[in-house]
């Protein structure tokens, strides 16, 4: 790896509430523990993870470069150890979540390279729009409105400091790449006196392709979650 990556060690002691209440990490037919898909990591082929994303592989070196939340990472395989490339971001979730990681590594063993058609849908409106609805309006859609909706200026701070990119929704609203072309909005509505703050989040609809509920209301948490850890970088 290039001299200017950086390596975090990992540590499973981290707990993010959501994932908690969904069983993200727990043993069942749906998710399965993390020494699960770390054993399907390492028997997967690399190549072909390449290449069904569209993502570089250094077969000499054995990594995969990934951009996640604005970072390029790169992830070795087949022991999924994570290092950023220096940027001006200063905090690195995929190297410190528990969930970021997870979702990660089931979008390698799962994901596919695949562009949105410039629709972007709310979790209702997935396919399996009402699995986890509650948890993630609670944990997220109300997380985020309650967080910042009287904050729109430190809001705008942080989401400039990502570099993501003002849209035209709400009072104030950004859109970000979770991974390559798997684009999220986040819109903010101001309380005031009379109607207290609200939000909505927005997934580009190619999301289905690659994810399934549970990933997109741990992804939602995983992203309002790291708001505040980049305010601390700003």
């Amino acid at each position: 790896m290039s001299s200017d990556v950086k390596t975090t060690t990992f540590s499973p002691a981290e707990t993010e509430s959501v994932g908690d209440k969904l069983g993200y990490g727990k043993d069942s037919k749906e998710r399965l523990p993390w020494e699960h898909y770390l054993s399907q990591y390492q028997e997967a082929d690399p190549r072909e993870i390449a290449a069904r994303l569209g993502i570089s592989y250094d077969e000499e070196q054995k990594y995969f470069t990934l951009k996640f939340l604005g970072t390029v990472y790169q992830i070795s395989w087949p022991d999924f150890q994570v290092s950023h490339e220096a940027d001006d971001m200063g905090f690195y979730p995929l190297e410190t979540m528990t969930y970021a990681r997870t979702l990660t590594i089931r979008f390698l063993l799962n994901g596919a390279e695949a562009s949105g058609t410039g629709k972007f849908k709310t979790y209702r409106e997935m396919p399996w729009g009402e699995v986890y609805l509650r948890q993630f309006d609670g944990r997220c859609i109300k997380r985020l409105a309650f967080s910042y909706g009287n904050r729109i200026k430190d809001f705008q701070a942080i989401m400039e400091h990502m570099h993501c990119v003002p849209v035209k929704h709400g009072d104030i609203a950004y859109q970000l790449e979770i991974f390559p072309d798997y684009l999220v909005q986040m819109i903010l509505w101001e309380g005031d006196d009379e109607f207290p703050p609200s939000s909505q989040i927005l997934f580009s609809d190619n999301f289905p392709i690659s994810f399934q509920a549970e990933d997109m209301a741990v992804m939602g948490d995983v992203i309002i979650g790291s708001l505040k850890s980049f305010a601390k970088c700003i």
